[in-house]
């Protein structure tokens, strides 16, 4: 039994295969950053039609992604979405790479997940002044070259996890009791990978 923090692992290529459209890789990310919304909402911040965000959001909910949320509809008619768990998803390269689908899946998934990070990050640089000097003195960049086993990177991951999970709950419980003043959403990527020179 996986630990209750941890995220989702998919291990079956269809739901994998969910990801990878790249609008639904974006409509995923801003529900759990907004918390919520409609797929007319959602259309405004995409540049889509409201019909061809719900089509994609139906999409999700069919591999169990998102959900639509109950009692938050002023009309009777708006459809509320959110992300199924606030946890996330994962999915271990190992578990589709021995097919040839397998690893044409992950390879799309995953560099669409770093199309949306870097496109994400520009967009940040791009506005930079904007943030004021607080922000921008708080933002960080960094590379670190390291000499590790595949055991040895596999516990640093654990350990940058759990340590974003510790100010991620922060977070979340500032924001439940009201502390909201000069918080924003921050997005943390981490990389680490082998390489050689």
């Amino acid at each position: 039994m996986r630990p209750k923090h941890e995220p989702e692992q998919i291990t079956d290529l269809s739901r994998l295969r969910a990801f990878m459209n790249p609008l639904r890789m974006q409509l995923y990310r801003l529900l759990y950053a907004s918390g919520g919304a409609t797929a007319s909402q959602l259309a405004e911040h995409v540049d889509e039609t409201p019909s061809l965000v719900s089509y994609h959001l139906r999409k999700l909910s069919e591999h169990g992604f998102v959900t639509q949320v109950n009692g938050r509809s002023t009309d009777g008619r708006e459809r509320w979405w959110e992300v199924a768990s606030e946890e996330g998803w994962g999915f271990r390269d190992s578990d589709f790479t021995d097919t040839p689908e397998g690893a044409s899946a992950v390879g799309a998934v995953t560099r669409g997940i770093i199309d949306t990070r870097v496109a994400q990050y520009r967009t940040y640089l791009d506005q930079k002044s904007a943030w004021g000097k607080a922000w921008n003195d708080a933002a960080f960049s960094s590379e670190w070259l390291l000499d590790l086993t595949a055991a040895e990177l596999g516990e640093m991951s654990d350990e940058f996890e759990a340590l974003a999970r510790r100010w991620r709950e922060r977070g979340k419980a500032a924001r439940t009791s009201g502390d909201t003043e000069d918080r924003e959403h921050v997005s943390v990527h981490l990389y680490g990978f082998p390489f050689r020179p």
